[in-house]
């Protein structure tokens, strides 16, 4: 019989990247302290990898936990879709809504508009998926998502679209860094230069710093994941600068695990979109959930 990780640990060790500790990780998913690092721990041995550094100060994710965070994410949502489909099927006359979005939106905005639609039409059955920009575009284009949420700096051609919220993207290194201590802005030159910590191409966050910056080139990134939590956590670690969204690194900001570095010369400001194929006019719990968000 295969031996396969325990789900618990995976979804622990996604929690440990996305709030930036083994401790409030362990209280993100509800386990105390000592169990989650023991399950952590069984984890690394069956794997044979060391996921976490651990130390005195706290304990943070290797460069090969990093990489087994982004394989997590994958695993953990197939088992989100299989435990939902079930679900679909014994509910087969219960209202469903699929909805697909881009991280920045899934990680920080679509909790709580999916939480105010529960309470006002609680017999709808909601299927998420979260994707970058482009995978969310191509599903509402081919019928697999009822309305998805983009982060694009221009809305997508052949599909209706709504304004639902404005964000900011933000420079950000670690408190070691040079540029943590520099008070001259960063320019658009040398920001287009500079390898960064990146998300990957097609997501939102890349688009918006490609067409931020353009006619210039971007350099070729540093480092490239599929989630803000490991390029934030990868930018903590003193590998590079990134660009983030505000909603992604606020609490790091706060923490002062990140700074911020001023810019100047370029305007890093974006809308978030709903965006749905068909009639113009959204009906049923799609225009409910587009209504809750633009609200």
């Amino acid at each position: 019989m295969t031996d396969w990780p325990d789900l618990s640990a995976l979804e622990l060790l996604v929690a440990v990247a996305d709030h930036g500790s083994l401790s409030a990780g362990a209280r993100a998913v509800g386990t105390a302290q000592p169990n989650a690092s023991r399950s952590l721990a069984r984890l690394e041995r069956r794997l044979g990898l060391g996921l976490l550094q651990r130390s005195t100060r706290g304990s943070t994710l290797t460069p090969a936990g990093l990489m087994v965070v982004e394989w997590a994410r994958q695993v953990l949502t197939a088992a989100t879709e299989l435990r939902e489909g079930a679900s679909t099927l014994r509910d087969e006359g219960t209202a469903r809504l699929t909805v697909a979005a881009s991280q920045t939106i899934a990680e920080h905005l679509l909790p709580g508009w999916l939480s105010h639609l529960r309470e006002t039409e609680p017999s709808v059955s909601v299927v998420a998926h979260v994707e970058n920009t482009q995978q969310v575009v191509d599903d509402v284009r081919r019928g697999r998502a009822d309305v998805g949420f983009v982060e694009g700096p221009q809305a997508p051609s052949g599909l209706h679209h709504a304004t639902v919220a404005t964000d900011e993207l933000v420079l950000v290194v670690a408190p070691d860094h040079p540029w943590a201590r520099r008070r001259k802005p960063v320019g658009p030159d040398e920001l287009a230069a500079t390898p960064l910590v990146s998300r990957e191409a097609g997501s939102g966050t890349r688009i918006a710093l490609a067409a931020a910056l353009a006619p210039r080139e971007l350099a070729p990134p540093e480092l490239e994941f599929a989630s803000n939590a490991a390029v934030r956590v990868s930018c903590e670690g003193g590998y590079a600068p990134a660009v983030l969204s505000r909603l992604a690194v606020a609490d790091a900001l706060a923490s002062r695990a990140l700074r911020e570095v001023p810019l100047a010369g370029v305007s890093l400001h974006r809308r978030l979109r709903a965006v749905w194929g068909g009639p113009r006019r959204l009906r049923g719990p799609a225009a409910s959930l587009v209504a809750i968000a633009r609200a």
